[in-house]
């Protein structure tokens, strides 16, 4: 190993040497698996909850501060998802030098702690300040989770641990703000941060006593220091730092995700579509409010069980999808010689991009001609359905893909955290102009343009452009 873009290839590279020891995260018993998997989902599953709880309460929130600007209400939630971008970009590159749990661990910890100061903030400055320190240390296991099940599970039954994992970034967001709307209305906004809180706690109190250390290359390294043979501890402390020095490593780390992102079209082209429908998702969230209690006349707790629409299509899809896409991939690897690619994972993907434009159009015309309120709830349905369905094998492409699996859905994480911080922040003047119809068509022929295209073409041609890729496995 003699410089630093070796040592960015070759440290994942000795997984080998742990191929048939127990310490290996692949040879831990099923019940051991999924116990980790279950603890990182529910990591998973409490910042995106608390990215979205507070929307109902938001003209509770204004009434409180004195805020009267409708961008500076919209920004005090859409500010999490800002800084929600920025934490994975560290946080993956970390648990690629020092591992995932304690990564995991610490996020959660600082996450109850700036949750917390929401809480307690006595002004809009101080209140938008601790919301974006609670997005940055919730992005922590959103950087981590896809690693994790990628150390966890091989390429034919990730399926559905990823769905597990999945369902915490977008069953979160749903269910937040059922809970919120009856918390703000009966006892105030500001509960609903101790909420948060409790749920953040318990999290802690299972994760930090069963979750261990999943990465291959740190456990190895761990156990090299553990050995009597001080050349084989030499040797595994120089292949990962003494060579590049320390903080040059650390760099080679934290730059990674956004190398990544520029470098590879494939990451680009998969998490852009992704970004799309995950701003739309963060949109439509934002702009509940105003429809069902102007045009529908819901109270804040009820206009909270609006949101459940987009949760039962994204249970169903984690169930159905994560069945069909270990069904298709085991059916095209067995026409394969028994041989998987990541591009098995793709028409699960052209699948479920039909059905995101279809919710869209549903939603915003129903919406549009005042029909009663299931209608523009079940467009929600599908579109949840659809965003879940396409959500869950991009993932598994992405695991299956690249080397450094964390550091690419930090990456597509970041992309889609940063639309969704920005679609909310003009979606109400987009409907103001053009309508729920017309405003949801718009959004519906982006996802159709970006959506169903590009997924066909790298069907095909994915596998040559990896082929000429040092970035991927």
């Amino acid at each position: 190993m003699r410089s630093g873009a070796q040592v960015d290839v070759e440290v994942p590279d000795k997984d080998y040497d742990l191929e048939h020891d127990p310490a290996n995260p692949r040879n831990w018993s099923k019940a051991k698996k999924w116990t980790s998997t279950t603890i990182v989902a529910l990591y998973t599953f409490v910042a995106p909850l608390a990215s979205s709880i507070m929307a109902p309460g938001l003209p509770d929130l204004a009434i409180k501060f004195g805020i009267t600007d409708p961008t500076i209400i919209a920004l005090t939630l859409s500010i999490f998802l800002l800084s929600f971008a920025i934490g994975p970009l560290f946080a993956a590159p970390l648990s690629e030098v020092y591992g995932r749990a304690w990564v995991l661990h610490l996020g959660n910890l600082f996450f109850f702690a700036f949750n917390l100061g929401c809480a307690l903030s006595p002004n809009t400055v101080s209140f938008i300040i601790f919301r974006f320190l609670a997005g940055l240390a919730g992005g922590a296991p959103i950087a981590c989770g896809g690693g994790v099940v990628s150390d966890l599970f091989a390429e034919h039954d990730r399926a559905s641990a990823m769905a597990l994992y999945s369902v915490g970034p977008l069953i979160g967001p749903a269910i937040g703000p059922v809970m919120g709307g009856f918390i703000a209305e009966s006892v105030g906004i500001q509960y609903v941060f101790y909420v948060v809180i409790a749920i953040t706690g318990v999290a802690a109190i299972i994760g930090i006593p069963l979750l261990r250390e999943t990465y291959a290359p740190v456990i190895r390294l761990r156990l090299d220091n553990m050995t009597l043979d001080p050349e084989k501890t030499t040797a595994g402390n120089s292949a990962l730092t003494h060579e590049m020095g320390k903080w040059a490593y650390l760099w080679l780390n934290l730059k990674r995700p956004v190398v990544l992102l520029t470098r590879s079209f494939i990451l680009f082209i998969l998490s852009l579509y992704m970004a799309l429908i995950y701003g739309i998702y963060y949109l439509m969230f934002s702009t509940f409010p105003d429809l069902f209690s102007k045009v529908y006349h819901f109270s804040i707790g009820a206009g909270g069980l609006t949101y459940l629409g987009t949760g039962v299509g994204f249970l169903l899809a984690a169930l159905f999808g994560a069945r069909v896409s270990n069904k298709i991939y085991t059916y095209l690897a067995a026409k394969n010689g028994g041989k998987g690619k990541p591009e098995m994972r793709i028409p699960a993907l052209i699948f479920g991009s039909f059905f995101v434009p279809v919710g869209l159009f549903w939603y915003g015309w129903s919406a549009q001609a005042k029909l009663h309120f299931m209608m523009p709830i079940i467009g929600t349905a599908i579109f949840g359905f659809g965003l879940m369905t396409s959500f869950l094998p991009i993932s598994l492409y992405l695991v299956d893909t690249f080397t450094y699996a964390a550091s690419a859905t930090a990456a597509a994480s970041m992309f889609r955290s940063l639309l969704g911080f920005a679609f909310p922040l003009f979606g109400q003047q987009m409907l103001t102009s053009l309508g729920y119809g017309g405003g949801n068509s718009l959004l519906a022929g982006l996802a159709i343009v970006v959506g169903i295209p590009f997924p066909v073409w790298i069907y095909f041609y994915g596998e040559r452009m990896r082929a000429n890729s040092s970035l991927t496995r």
